[in-house]
């Protein structure tokens, strides 16, 4: 049983509001007591940053799938490609299938989930994106978007402190990639989403253009993102990220001419 929080709760309250004020903050401190409790728990079972990410990626891409309405045979496929990328096996695979069957729930509390998961994951940003954009990912795998799939990415997007205007940018730069591997290199429709992708506008300088492709290199390098808690399993979703961006990049380097 966890009391610190109580005794100096009740401490600090009484010292500046006698009795009063040791009962409100022997009632803060038995909040405090108990949230540190449950996190502990979730430590405890062994269930570590890179553990919880994969927990919740999967738990969370549940609750997307079945926004709709009914959980698809496409959105089922794309879970368990996810797990082939990252070589899920065994246990790991049993624990994400059970989390991805848990988020289709309809008491499933997504809120209360991503609240855990920014408080374990200490809110580092980079870890942050990635998380929200996989689940971008499985909303738009047909290329299209439910209002029911949008409002759900949009309480995660909140839920993690991106506002709505962030979370269009980044549908939209999804929705770039998802066309850039469907239009082919060579058609006008590339090089339009290649500018999305990046976040820029044929009007862009090159200048803008070099620093956006920087800055989105930068958020997305596996290594780093692995260092700040990534699961190695997803390193492979970070390589084809970073591909991604490069050939973007490289796509509207060909077409300005530049070096």
């Amino acid at each position: 049983m966890r009391i610190w929080g109580k005794f100096f709760g009740f401490t600090i309250g009484y010292m500046f509001g006698r009795l009063p004020g040791g009962l409100i903050g022997l009632w803060l401190g038995h909040l405090l007591d108990k949230k540190s409790a449950q996190l502990s728990g979730i430590i405890g079972k062994g269930a570590n940053r890179q553990a919880l990410f994969l927990n919740t990626t999967f738990a969370v891409m549940g609750h997307v799938a079945k926004a709709s309405g009914q959980v698809t045979e496409n959105d089922i496929r794309i879970a368990t490609m996810l797990m082939d990328q990252m070589h899920l096996k065994g246990e790991a695979r049993q624990g994400a299938q059970k989390a991805f069957s848990e988020g289709k729930a309809s008491d499933f509390d997504i809120k209360a989930c991503l609240k855990t998961f920014r408080i374990i994951s200490m809110g580092r940003k980079e870890l942050l994106q990635m998380f929200l954009e996989i689940q971008i990912q499985t909303a738009l795998s047909d290329g299209e978007l439910d209002p029911k799939e949008h409002a759900i990415l949009l309480t995660i997007a909140q839920e993690l402190g991106y506002s709505r205007t962030q979370l269009d940018e980044l549908l939209k730069r999804w929705q770039a990639e998802f066309n850039f591997h469907k239009g082919g290199n060579d058609s006008q429709t590339s090089i339009e989403d290649a500018y999305d992708l990046l976040g820029m506008a044929e009007s862009s300088s090159d200048q803008e253009v070099k620093r956006a492709y920087r800055k989105l290199m930068n958020e997305h390098h596996p290594d780093k993102l692995v260092a700040k808690g990534l699961p190695e399993e997803m390193m492979e979703l970070a390589n084809r990220k970073a591909q991604d961006i490069q050939l973007a990049y490289d796509r509207v380097k060909s077409d300005r001419g530049m070096r």
